[in-house]
């Protein structure tokens, strides 16, 4: 990026001017609260003739406890130590795919507590490290069952502290991503589905209610009311649209902020990750403000239904609608604003954009991203075992979708002779794709 364009990304980011395996997943979770760690030695070990330890031991193994309710284990079943109360249920559970209603309790799972609620316990399950894909083993030689508590032992005291630290990261973004985007998915949710008395809608639907929605639009919002001048009445909703754009890329650099370890990486890599995904960012955002009728935009003040986003000239009818078979997938992954933040954290993170300086340091802040959201989402959604991969996959679709979008634009730009583009969408597109 020559000095010219830098200075510009300099003028309009001020501050800056001053995967992991599936399989090895369950390693990185809490395995049990402190009450309920399994005695391995719950007498003081008597020292003796090889075969009275041996006994000893072999005892203490069959004392060990279920790491989901405390009573007694009846083995090592779905990957960890449970008793059969448990280990049946994570297998109904898993088998049936039964989905329990949500709790935000934190209710104790002890052996006479077990039954009362299910989310609890089935979430206790999945932070055990339980998993139908584990190994199950049966009777098994002494020595290799002395080996297995020895490891479980190990990496429990080594994780507990890692899924600690991984639920603060997790809450200190959360915490960012409510202060900076105001408009979150259960605040569309509310508005979309008219609870939201404060904020009545305003229908677009033809282009008599467009023009109506333009006189609405500026007395609700004063502020941008002098920034758009007599013009084609999509011209001018478009020009809306792309300062209401610019404002979201604003919010996504102060988020992009909050990151631990974003601020140390290399200025021009900061601003080659936020050119690239910013646009990406944005569709994110719309998967909350769609539904199968259409769009919210204005800060949540216009819904514009999608059969007038069909009915407009190209290519303003493709700025949304290509978009919307994405969107909707997306959506049915019924992510929380909490998830997002860690998602929209890992597109951000992405090593592979062209031109980064050091993509190692890079791909290192982004694994811890991706870290915290695969535990996350086991723990909120546990009906939902392959949602980590699915988002995943949902990082790759984003790039052609964007690269679509930037087509349009500069399509845009060869017939609309008095298009004028806000300049800092125009210097995220130049060269994007």
């Amino acid at each position: 990026m020559d000095e010219t364009r830098m200075n510009c990304f300099d003028a309009t980011f001020p501050a800056f001017a001053s995967s992991t395996s599936s399989e090895d997943s369950s390693s990185r979770f809490k395995l049990s609260n402190d009450a309920h760690r399994p005695s391995l030695y719950g007498e003081k070990e008597k020292l003796g003739s090889h075969g009275k330890l041996h006994k000893d031991r072999s005892d203490e193994v069959l004392t060990l406890e279920c790491q989901i309710c405390g009573d007694r284990a009846s083995g090592y079943h779905y990957g960890v130590y449970a008793c059969e109360g448990c280990k049946g249920f994570f297998r109904r559970t898993v088998q049936l795919n039964l989905r329990y209603k949500l709790c935000s309790q934190k209710c104790q799972v002890h052996k006479k507590s077990r039954n009362k609620c299910q989310f609890c316990r089935f979430k206790k399950c999945v932070l055990a490290g339980m998993s139908h894909t584990a190994i199950r083993f049966g009777r098994t030689p002494l020595t290799e069952r002395e080996k297995m508590i020895t490891e479980f032992h190990t990496l429990k005291h080594q994780l507990e502290p890692k899924s600690e630290k991984q639920q603060k990261f997790s809450k200190n973004l959360y915490d960012s991503y409510l202060k900076i985007f105001p408009m979150t998915r259960s605040k569309a949710k509310a508005i979309l589905s008219g609870k939201d008395g404060e904020n009545p809608l305003f229908v677009i639907h033809d282009m008599k209610s467009l023009l109506a929605g333009e006189e609405f639009l500026k007395r609700k919002l004063s502020s941008v009311s002098t920034l758009f001048p007599a013009v084609e009445l999509e011209l001018s909703m478009f020009r809306r649209v792309q300062y209401g754009s610019a404002e979201a890329v604003r919010r996504l650099t102060q988020f992009a902020k909050s990151i631990p370890g974003f601020g140390d990486l290399e200025l021009s890599d900061q601003i080659t990750m936020l050119k690239y995904s910013a646009l990406e960012v944005n569709i994110i955002h719309l998967s909350h403000l769609t539904n199968k009728d259409g769009v919210l935009m204005a800060e949540g003040c216009v819904f514009m239904t999608r059969e007038f986003i069909k009915s407009l000239r190209k290519p303003f009818c493709d700025m949304i609608e290509t978009k919307f078979d994405f969107l909707v997938k997306f959506r049915a992954l019924e992510l929380e604003d909490c998830d997002l933040a860690l998602f929209i954290a890992a597109v951000i993170l992405c090593g592979d954009r062209p031109g980064l300086v050091n993509p190692k340091a890079i791909e290192a802040l982004q694994d811890e991203v991706l870290q915290a959201l695969e535990l996350q989402l086991k723990v909120l959604h546990p009906e939902s075992p392959r949602l980590f991969a699915k988002l995943l996959q949902k990082m790759t679709d984003l790039q052609p979708l964007v690269a679509e979008h930037v087509r349009n634009i500069h399509l845009l730009k060869k017939r609309e002779l008095d298009l004028c583009l806000h300049p800092l969408l125009l210097e995220i597109m130049q060269d994007l794709y």
